[in-house]
């Protein structure tokens, strides 16, 4: 499975957000699961950012969420998220 959250980061935030998001990657990167990692930012709206993870299954990515430290990192990074679901069952890839 996949998640996806995005990210509406004013500029002024950024460059603290990209370094808290690279550590909340390592955190996640060395839970049971994980897959890959990657954080980017649209070419359009340098403001909208998305983090995306891949897992084993929902279960693995749950999980993670509870890793320990990662809380402290990851919460005060999500008063940038936007709110929608994220969390994705992968159908078809090439």
């Amino acid at each position: 499975m996949i998640a996806i959250t995005r990210y509406r980061v004013p500029e002024a935030a950024a460059e603290r957000f990209a370094a808290g998001m690279t550590a909340v990657l390592e955190t996640l990167a060395a839970c049971p699961g994980h897959r890959s990692g990657r954080l980017a930012r649209t070419v359009d709206d340098p403001a909208l950012w998305a983090l995306v993870t891949e897992w084993d299954g929902a279960g693995y990515y749950r999980r993670a969420l509870g890793a320990p430290g990662l809380r402290e990192r990851f919460i005060p990074l999500s008063a940038f998220a936007v709110d929608e679901p994220g969390a994705y069952e992968v159908v078809a890839f090439s």
